[in-house]
């Protein structure tokens, strides 16, 4: 884990990267797609919901949730992910819910910088590297 500051615009800029948005998703899905058939069932999605720990904290401090209101919430996930509805997340469901789910991030957080702290693997840490990466390489050309 690692404290980034980024804002809105540090999103928005990654998902319109056509190359490096869809680098990491393809590689996120693959991490994910542990029978490796090209599709995402519930039990793999449930593995990366269950990881973001959503209801299992409050403001950092471990709670005990309802395990009927958790069992819904990853339920209504997935159906999210399944726009076809088919029982499973293909590649391309996944990019498109995933690119959602960030410009919505993006547009609630707005434009003024907020501190988090970031996983190493998660998309938000792969668009603050993408932001650094790019400033670095304006700096060069100038």
């Amino acid at each position: 884990m690692s404290v980034e500051v980024l804002d809105g615009a540090t999103i928005v800029n990654f998902v319109e990267d056509e190359e490096a948005f869809g680098r990491s998703v393809r590689d996120r899905f693959a991490r994910l797609d542990a029978n490796h058939d090209g599709l995402l069932s519930y039990a793999e999605m449930l593995k990366e919901l269950q990881s973001l720990r959503v209801f299992e904290t409050h403001y950092g401090i471990d709670v005990k949730p309802n395990p009927e209101e958790i069992a819904h919430v990853y339920d209504s996930l997935f159906v999210q992910f399944d726009h076809d509805s088919n029982g499973s997340v293909d590649l391309e469901e996944f990019k498109a819910e995933t690119k959602r789910m960030m410009l919505a991030m993006a547009n609630g957080m707005g434009f003024l910088p907020v501190q988090m702290v970031l996983e190493e693997d998660s998309l938000l840490k792969k668009a603050v590297e993408k932001e650094h990466s790019s400033a670095k390489t304006k700096q060069l050309l100038n």
